[in-house]
């Protein structure tokens, strides 16, 4: 069970004995959410998404304090990963013709030894995630869906055990804390941001699959599903990201619950 689930059934204090009793008073609830558990598969292939996670951070972190350490001495690095990680390498190589003092230039190698080590981890556990993505038919699946890779298909395929726990996609993107933050009284509803409840790695794969998405449509519309582009054009970009990251968590439940493949054309049955 969640354990923030189990946390209104405590009395008082903060006691082995009091937490065993909300325990057994939580789970006798007709309405208690359960956590399914995952396979030793499921475990494993969440490992490298946590690990790959983290050395993304470092390698962000030690990207970001090698630009701020050559902004003091009025050098500038080009936007993007790529360029910071070219120019750290040409540091040490010794050709990357920075007029920089002795102890400065061996300060920055050091966080270019550390930063390019963070990306080539990086990319052995992208090729590892390729690997699983091809032999997983849940990932593949998917993966078919705009804005949604390899990465985010085996993400998904891993932490989600049991889809049919849901019983519509939009209590799958409540879960994931896509839908707005309710604060209704006295009949009024009152809509705001949205909850940032549940799994934070996932629900940052769809928004940055999202952002992919609004980047793609600005070179190429055709390639971007209609109601898409419908949505880009009457709200501001960072209401429209996140409102596809909605919809694209709930097509993702609806092909793990069906078992089918994307299709773009598909237009949903009306209930007579």
């Amino acid at each position: 069970m969640p354990p923030a689930y189990v946390k209104a059934y405590v009395k008082r204090g903060k006691t082995d004995a009091a937490d065993a009793e909300a325990i057994c008073e939580a789970v006798t609830r007709p309405t208690m959410r359960f956590v399914p558990v995952k396979s030793r598969d499921q475990q494993a292939a969440l490992s490298l998404h946590r690990v790959r996670s983290l050395i993304v951070k470092q390698r962000t972190q030690l990207v970001n304090m090698a630009r701020g350490h050559l902004a003091e001495f009025g050098i500038c690095i080009p936007q993007g990963i790529g360029n910071a990680l070219h120019l750290l390498q040409q540091s040490l190589d010794g050709n990357s013709g920075l007029d920089l003092p002795e102890p400065a230039l061996a300060m920055l190698q050091i966080l270019a030894r550390q930063a390019l080590l963070a990306h080539e981890q990086a990319r052995d556990i992208d090729r590892q995630l390729q690997a699983l993505y091809r032999t997983d038919e849940i990932a593949r699946r998917l993966a078919t869906i705009p804005g949604v890779g390899p990465v985010g298909a085996t993400a998904f395929a891993a932490t989600v055990a049991d889809p049919a726990q849901f019983k519509s996609g939009r209590q799958f993107a409540a879960w994931l804390g896509l839908t707005p933050l309710q604060n209704s009284s006295g009949g009024k509803e009152r809509l705001g941001r949205i909850t940032k409840m549940g799994d934070k790695y996932l629900r940052q794969l769809l928004v940055a699959g999202a952002t992919a998405l609004v980047r793609q449509f600005r070179i190429r519309p055709d390639r971007v599903p209609p109601s898409f582009a419908a949505l880009l054009a009457r709200k501001p970009m960072r209401v429209a990201t996140v409102a596809m990251a909605n919809k694209i968590a709930r097509i993702i439940w609806a092909l793990m619950t069906r078992g089918d493949a994307y299709q773009a054309n598909h237009v949903p049955a009306i209930a007579a």
